[in-house]
């Protein structure tokens, strides 16, 4: 069995859940994805096109700044990586977590969640943040607060 990150962006408290949950079920340690300047409410209305995340999910060259960059990636094989889905992609902070560690070599698998959006285009645009050699794999759009045993499950089938 590789040893195993949970690792997640949350925006409004909703992946945060899911992810605690999936850290248990995978027996894995965490590491939260955040931003140098925390989104507020009205930074995250997708009606309004003037918002923050609007505007960010717009210019895909953006990058948004983290915190920090203390996540000890050498130490895992396999990441599972969890977000939000905006406007069917990931936020573009997930790619600057990618872009700031070297995952050669590594396998991450997605987790998002979705006001009713499915992956569409994640994988393609995430895919150019990372190494030729890193395995990026659609996982599951994990919504409704899934219990850790429904996590174990899913967990189990993915074979790391």
């Amino acid at each position: 069995m590789s040893k195993v990150l949970v690792a997640y962006f949350s925006a409004s408290g909703v992946t945060a859940k899911t992810a605690k949950n999936l850290a248990k079920a995978a027996k894995a340690d965490m590491y939260e994805i955040t931003p140098a300047k925390p989104y507020t409410n009205d930074d995250l209305n997708w009606q309004n096109k003037k918002s923050r995340s609007s505007i960010e999910m717009a210019d895909k060259a953006f990058r948004p700044p983290l915190a920090d960059t203390d996540a000890n990636i050498s130490e895992y094989d396999t990441i599972l990586l969890g977000f939000p889905i905006w406007w069917y992609v990931a936020p573009t902070i997930v790619n600057t977590f990618l872009e700031s560690y070297d995952f050669s070599g590594k396998t991450i698998i997605l987790f998002a969640t979705s006001g009713g959006s499915g992956f569409g285009n994640t994988v393609r645009e995430l895919k150019p943040s990372v190494s030729d050699d890193t395995v990026i794999r659609e996982g599951k759009i994990l919504n409704g607060n899934p219990s850790v045993s429904e996590l174990e499950k899913w967990v189990k089938g993915l074979n790391i």
